[in-house]
């Protein structure tokens, strides 16, 4: 059984239920979803949603944000090596429409933009966080992993 198949079957879930003929939005239909997501099922639109958390730049804004607060768009730019400012822009947009991070304009002149996280955001990064930290304590045998794998299937 694969893996989609056991949570399917774990929780009931079945493709057939995200095409429903009940609106949008009924409590019917939002108790449902609430019950039938499934990130390994091809088309749970909760799969959309953890891929798009789980790109390269999401995490690390998520990370940021919680570590040193709100920060303006320059600072997390700054803070989080390599990421340009479409991609920043890009994961921003998508990150305050998914409800995680908040966008405050300050009327000001220039306008000054901060970013945030909301409490969902907060939850999320305190999950992520120790996922950083064990990156950092583990990269190297991971790294030494690799030289050992990478030599063995570079003589076959």
């Amino acid at each position: 059984m694969t893996t989609e198949e056991t949570a399917r079957a774990d929780i009931g879930w079945h493709r057939e239920s995200w095409d429903s003929r009940e609106p949008r939005g009924s409590q019917e239909h939002v108790q449902r979803e609430e019950l039938e997501l499934n990130v390994f099922a091809q088309l749970c639109p909760s799969r959309e949603m953890f891929a798009e958390l789980a790109d390269k730049w999401s995490l690390l804004i998520l990370m940021s944000l919680a570590l040193c607060g709100p920060q303006r768009f320059s600072e997390l730019q700054r803070g989080i090596g390599g990421v340009s400012r479409k991609m920043l822009t890009q994961s921003l947009r998508t990150l305050e429409r998914d409800g995680l991070v908040r966008r405050t304009v300050h009327p000001e002149t220039p306008p000054r933009v901060v970013y945030d996280l909301l409490p969902l955001g907060r939850e999320l990064a305190e999950l992520v966080s120790p996922l950083g930290r064990w990156t950092e304590r583990r990269a190297q045998q991971m790294l030494a992993a690799r030289e050992v794998f990478d030599a063995a299937h570079a003589e076959a």
